[in-house]
């Protein structure tokens, strides 16, 4: 989803493969205030809450309603939209000569929404932190803040440990500190690391790392009292939230555009519609104007020959795993089958990545991708194709010579896949292909929002054999000297938990120590070797069976003007964007 300033690996060129430029800006008009942005799709965000939230959907409702101490400008262009810039903080840290103190000096009139309104202060920065590490809900990226903060590791540990209530945890966050942690006075934050991180201000500027109220001690992350009481300090505040149906949201009338460097504020609401599973229907709600913009569901391949040349339509580059097959390597299903590496070996061969790229617009939208590391991250390594095919369409007789060789036969697999989109057809693709080489699979049809949170993210569901394969899709959090951004959430298992996106709990020592070693190398040329060690090392095991990396085909209603598209979500921004008239 992110990126940063100052690398020292050239970063990925966002530019547009069709139909140019990156705004929609009507010749001769101006910005205009008001009226009401339509946004139509299928599944509500994974999470509400900021510090477990990690879907492009969810980031980039965030976007409207909380405030980081540094983030990501709007813009098309990754040179622009990849540089970490100030928001909460008054400017870019301080940071010691020996790269391990970073000094934050906080703006003193951004307001929480709160009765009455009452500054953002370095001590809600210092609350957002800790909230990542809560026993109910943990974050996905935690690993990003445990790698780097002096004693979040610690922290984090002891935090698992605590009562799964409200009071419980609030009464651990008050009483424990994060050493590398400090609100040093309401307007100064010092954050200490273990080590220096070429890519601190990038972590700094996730959702994650976003500003929380006092007032969120009172309910458990993300759960449904937290969901109905959130507060803002952003341009816009959530005034209704029914789960899995809407999202609307209106003016912050405590939010001023001189306290934020970067949001804007044209549209006076933002209605958010859920429940529409079919990317036909919201392509043609697009078109006819009954809508402005897409939610979650992509452009339909089908719609894309005839949108060419119409200039609210345009592709931007990927770097992504979008999708991916992941594997859940702690099932008890089929005597442990899936912990034998062969029989995921056998698996990556099978599959005909090729007609994958065909349901999202084909090679021309979308490349074969046979690594852990997607080109235009840094790692990338085109010779590592351990399980290539020719033209990317599988070999049946290399996946059952495989089977063979590890005594595997009859496999039955739990294969839960998401309701939206194109998701379906993958499902049915990925399937279909197994079947060739002896393995039926039990397809689950799962709504959105469950995917992560029931199946894939959840612990006991994982070790309850509740899911055995499912396709997944990962962006990375930023781009350029990003490598943190892919390998760690995902094959990094020191860290998995609740709410893990490592889905499978892949976890070998030899690919934690080469990311130990990429991540305090002293600089991004250094880290690059060993990241490239680690994509071929991870592909060795097969924890996952690479499909495609896409590029993004993305389309509005006529009335949207300056529809800024950012490389972090994949979406338009909400908060830059007006409505002609």
């Amino acid at each position: 989803m992110r990126k940063r300033a100052g690398l020292l690996v050239p970063a990925l060129s966002m530019v547009l493969v069709a139909c140019g430029g990156g705004q929609t800006t009507a010749t001769g008009s101006g910005p205009q205030r008001g009226g009401m942005l339509r946004v139509v799709g299928s599944g509500d965000v994974d999470h509400l809450d900021p510090s477990s939230s990690y879907t492009v959907v969810a980031y980039n409702l965030g976007r409207t309603w909380t405030r980081q101490l540094v983030t990501y400008p709007a813009g098309s262009d990754i040179s622009v939209a990849g540089n970490v810039v100030p928001d909460v903080a008054a400017a870019l840290p301080k940071v010691s000569d020996d790269g391990k103190t970073y000094t934050f000096t906080l703006r003193p009139d951004v307001m929480w929404n709160t009765s009455p309104p009452r500054p953002v202060v370095a001590a809600d920065f210092e609350r957002g932190l800790k909230r990542l590490a809560n026993p109910v809900q943990p974050s996905g990226g935690i690993s990003y803040y445990t790698q780097t903060i002096a004693g979040f590791q610690e922290f984090f540990t002891a935090f698992q440990k605590q009562p799964k209530t409200a009071a419980g945890m609030a009464k651990f966050m008050n009483s424990t500190r994060i050493a590398g942690v400090q609100a040093v006075n309401p307007t100064t934050l010092k954050i200490q690391l273990t080590a220096p991180a070429s890519d601190f201000l990038n972590i700094m500027a996730l959702g994650f790392a976003s500003a929380a109220p006092v007032e969120y001690e009172k309910y458990v992350p993300d759960g449904p009292d937290f969901r109905q009481n959130t507060i803002s300090a952003g341009p816009y505040q959530i005034e209704t939230y029914f789960a899995g149906r809407q999202i609307l949201l209106e003016h912050n009338p405590v939010w001023k555009q001189s306290s934020d460097p970067v949001r804007r504020r044209w549209v006076d609401r933002i209605l958010v519609t859920l429940g529409q599973d079919s990317p036909d229907v919201v392509q043609q709600q697009l078109e006819a104007g009954v809508a402005d913009l897409s939610w979650d569901q992509p452009v339909p391949t089908s719609a894309i020959p005839r949108l060419t040349g119409n200039p609210a339509y345009k592709v931007y580059e990927g770097s992504t795993l979008n999708p991916f097959l992941a594997f859940n390597m702690q099932s008890p299903n089929n005597n442990r089958a899936l912990a034998n590496v062969k029989v995921r070996q056998a698996i990556n061969y099978v599959v005909n990545k090729a007609a994958i790229a065909q349901i999202y617009g084909g090679s021309k939208i979308n490349s074969v991708l046979d690594g852990a590391i997607p080109p235009g991250s840094i790692g990338y390594d085109a010779a590592v194709r351990p399980y290539a095919t020719p033209g990317g369409r599988g070999d049946v007789n290399r996946c059952k010579a495989l089977l063979a060789e590890a005594g595997v036969a009859n496999l039955n697999l739990q294969f839960p896949y998401r309701t939206n989109g194109n998701h379906p057809k993958v499902a049915q693709s990925i399937a279909g292909d197994l079947t060739k080489c002896g393995i039926t699979t039990q397809l689950i049809p799962t709504a959105p929002d469950d995917f992560y949170g029931r199946y894939l993210s959840s612990v006991q569901k994982s070790r309850e054999g509740k899911w055995d394969i499912g396709a997944p899709g990962w962006i990375p959090d930023w781009y350029g000297n990003n490598a943190r951004s892919i390998v760690v959430p995902l094959f990094d298992g020191r860290n998995y938990t609740e709410g893990s996106t490592n889905y499978g709990a892949y976890n070998d020592p030899a690919v934690n120590d080469l990311i130990t070693r990429a991540l305090t190398a002293p600089d991004a040329r250094a880290a690059e070797g060993l990241w490239r060690r680690t994509n071929a090392r991870i592909m060795a095991d097969a924890p996952i069976v690479p499909l495609t990396s896409q590029n993004v085909p993305i389309f509005h209603s006529s009335r949207v003007r300056n529809a800024l598209y950012t490389p972090l979500t994949q979406q338009f921004d909400y908060t830059q964007l007006w409505l002609a008239s």
